[in-house]
């Protein structure tokens, strides 16, 4: 039988990596596939660029359109990010008969809804692992493995720029710009580090687990995001004080009135086997009704580890490349005529927990005023921690954990908080989850 033949748009690390993969595991892919996977062209920005991978075998191009209209490829992987570019060649690949292997979130999250009902339309397959959690098989784990679940809740660290930073504030002691300047040096973080540290990365992976989870289409800009800038040092160390670790998580979860969409820096017990989750691995929790909680753990990126998510895809492709495409397993995980209207709900009509630190005068009563404040608004304090004031100041910090409210509650409650004449400047506010399989 003849080679299944790759184009990929986008030769550099991930792309590379891929062919390492390929050239490195041929054998082994050959007996699981029953034919061989070879990459014949790639598109490259610089044809003069020394790559780390052999190019021997693949025809180079600075030309993209002519790969997606090569009749020769069968599949393409597209490799070159951003979502308005990826999407013009991606839906010109489909209209030609090609199967998509992709790494980019920000385009299923953005444009998803668009490919697949093409794809679905055109008979073909778009495969997208690699687009969540870098070499762990989520998308798989959902989408097959938990077909039997009625899945519940998916919170996971899926950032590992953020995790890094959050990690090096912790055990390092660093301020976030310390640790986001480590992070850029070591490679981990872009020169822009916008979308990592502002949780756009985590809400485009966190629209896709969601979608495929509960059997909704994909909104990403339902999301409520909120990056990690403003935690501070002091903020981990309080967490730690009360038994809590902070880590910037995304959180999908289906309840009566809605669904859950939010990514924010997140108080978490530190017993939770999550919370030990460091530097710039990802770890991915899930909830079904029949299996119970479940974590999956591993590399969030990398060549090696994405190329793995990638090369699985080609392998699903390949096997498939003959079958009946009413018969292959849906794009999200539920037949598209099944997909439901479930409300997302806007974050202030969403119940957690929170951790509240702000700056007080140090006189009798204001503690009491405080918690009167929160009674008010139904909010019960589960712990408080009162320092002592420094030498020659009359502020103190003041922390208090309280038990689960509604979000609208809350910003009612710290507007007049923070109205106060003994409460100096914002209060600081960050939520607070348990993650336990109780968790409803």
């Amino acid at each position: 039988m003849r080679p299944v033949r790759i184009g990929i748009l986008g030769l550099g690390t991930v792309g590379c990596g891929t062919v390492n993969v390929l050239l490195r595991n041929g054998p082994e892919i050959t007996r699981r596939v029953g034919r061989s996977l070879q990459v014949i062209r790639a598109s490259v920005r610089d044809l003069q660029k020394r790559r780390s991978c052999s190019v021997d075998n693949i025809s180079l191009t600075q030309d993209a359109d002519s790969i997606v209209n090569d009749p020769d490829v069968d599949v393409i992987v597209e490799l070159i990010g951003g979502h308005d570019a990826a999407r013009q060649l991606v839906l010109q690949a489909i209209a030609a008969g090609k199967h998509i292997v992709t790494a980019n979130k920000a385009l299923i999250a953005v444009h998803g809804n668009e490919i697949f009902r093409v794809a679905q339309e055109q008979g073909v397959m778009v495969a997208f692992e690699a687009a969540v959690g870098g070499g762990i098989p989520i998308i798989k784990a959902i989408r097959e493995g938990l077909s039997g679940n009625r899945i519940e809740w998916v919170a996971g660290i899926i950032n590992g720029t953020g995790n890094f930073i959050l990690t090096e504030m912790r055990d390092r002691g660093r301020s976030f710009d310390e640790a986001l300047a480590d992070a850029q040096r070591l490679g981990y973080a872009e020169a822009d580090p916008f979308f990592d540290v502002e949780g756009i990365d985590a809400a485009h992976k966190l629209t896709i687990l969601a979608s495929i989870a509960f059997g909704i289409p994909l909104q990403f800009d339902k999301v409520y995001t909120e990056g990690i800038a403003g935690v501070a040092r002091a903020d981990m160390k309080y967490a730690e004080e009360l038994g809590y670790r902070i880590k910037h998580l995304g959180i999908a979860r289906r309840g009566d009135d809605g669904v859950e969409l939010r990514v924010h820096p997140t108080l978490i017990p530190e017993r939770r086997l999550i919370a030990s989750v460091d530097g710039i691995m990802n770890a991915i929790l899930i909830k079904g009704d029949a299996l119970g909680a479940t974590m999956y753990y591993g590399a969030g990126a990398g060549a090696d580890p994405t190329a793995s998510a990638i090369v699985a895809d080609l392998v699903d492709v390949a096997r498939t490349l003959t079958t009946d495409p009413h018969n292959r397993v849906p794009h999200l995980a539920f037949q598209p005529d099944a997909l439901s209207d479930l409300r997302i709900l806007s974050m202030e009509d969403v119940q957690t927990s929170y951790y509240l630190r702000m700056q007080v005068r140090d006189r009798p009563g204001v503690l009491a005023e405080i918690a009167q404040l929160l009674a008010g608004q139904q909010i019960s304090i589960e712990a408080v921690i009162q320092k002592e004031p420094a030498e020659g100041e009359d502020a103190v910090p003041l922390i208090m954990l309280t038990h689960r409210v509604l979000e609208k509650n809350m910003n009612a409650a710290l507007t007049q908080i923070e109205a106060l004449d003994s409460v100096q400047g914002k209060v600081v506010r960050l939520r607070m989850e348990h993650l336990d399989s109780a968790w409803k």
